[in-house]
């Protein structure tokens, strides 16, 4: 990917400013909101099971014999007690095990990606780190980190080449916080995130992404 005449600050665990990167053209796509809409509803629907279920009354039990007599009992004619009408009965169109997939091309889910992330960039929404890594699995650790960046405390994304095993450990009792490899983003993730920490290492992985996915 070639790169533009854009760039923001590069800052490192501490908060503080430690030079300037460079940014890939990704960052700079125009934005289409119809067509991020299509691939987070799509990418939504696709989460679901399908496996929710309801019985007909050819599947719930009993119905073997007349619930009562044909007559005299000023009731209505019953044949069966697995009729809908009746307690405990089947139900009526009621939902059934069926599929949500919808089929979202590479090319789509790969422009809404860099549509988010030039959102988040223009909004101030995203914090370029020299690392993320700590050397203890402690969650104060990554507390620090939070407030040092600046990051709020609800909807925020770590973003870098490779999870690191003690920000993974430490990150388990933070509410609000999730992390994610480089490699597997998407734009449902990029949108959830208020504040968006990211390492150079993953916006290079995202750049080559970004070139690989558009040669398909």
């Amino acid at each position: 990917m070639r790169e533009i005449n854009m760039e923001t600050t590069l800052f490192n665990l501490l908060g503080k400013e430690v030079g300037k990167i460079n940014l890939p053209v990704m960052f700079e796509t125009k934005v289409s909101r119809s067509l991020i809409h299509e691939v987070v509803t799509g990418f939504l629907a696709n989460q679901r099971s399908g496996t929710h279920s309801t019985k007909t009354r050819g599947e719930v039990s009993g119905g073997g014999a007349k619930p009562y007599k044909q007559k005299g009992t000023g009731n209505a004619r019953r044949g069966s007690n697995r009729s809908p009408i009746m307690r405990k009965g089947g139900i009526i169109f009621g939902p059934r095990p069926h599929g949500y997939r919808q089929n979202i091309s590479q090319t789509k889910r790969s422009l809404a990606l860099w549509m988010a992330l030039s959102e988040k960039m223009k909004n101030g929404s995203v914090v370029v780190v020299d690392e993320l890594s700590i050397d203890q699995p402690k969650t104060k650790k990554i507390s620090e980190i939070l407030s040092n960046l600046k990051a709020g405390n609800k909807n925020i994304l770590f973003v870098a080449d490779i999870i690191d095993k003690n920000i993974k450990t430490a990150a388990r009792n933070i509410k609000g916080l999730e992390l994610e490899q480089a490699a597997s983003l998407n734009s449902y993730q990029v949108l959830w995130a208020r504040k968006l920490v990211i390492t150079p290492k993953a916006i290079e992985i995202l750049s080559n992404r970004a070139g690989s996915e558009g040669n398909e």
